[in-house]
């Protein structure tokens, strides 16, 4: 979306505007599944569940100061751009997990 942007419009402050918007997408859910993944060695439930929480909460907040600061780092920021780049990386974590279970469904099992 950011290289379409950039081709398209041929004006790097909405290019950059989309980048920063994926960006507030993938960093924190990359934290957030790092995270998650050395938790899920707990032995504990309560810990796992707890865990879940917090790093969900982190994941919140990340998201929320990378939007906040968003105006300081890009100049002429354009909302329109970061938040369509921001909505549009969100609904391919849909699309990815949609195509990932439609391939897992269409491969023949044996038995």
């Amino acid at each position: 979306m950011v290289l379409l942007t950039g081709l398209f419009t041929r004006e790097f402050h909405l290019a950059a505007s989309v980048a920063w918007g994926c960006a507030s997408a993938v960093i924190p859910a990359v934290v957030f599944i790092r995270a998650l993944s050395r938790q899920m060695r707990q032995i504990q439930p309560k810990a796992v569940l707890l865990g879940l929480f917090f790093w969900e909460l982190v994941k919140i907040i990340l998201t929320v100061a990378l939007l906040l600061v968003a105006p300081k780092v890009i100049s002429n920021l354009s909302w329109l751009a970061l938040v369509a780049g921001f909505v549009v990386t969100i609904k391919v974590y849909w699309l990815a997990m949609a195509l990932g279970y439609m391939q897992r469904k269409s491969k023949p099992t044996i038995f």
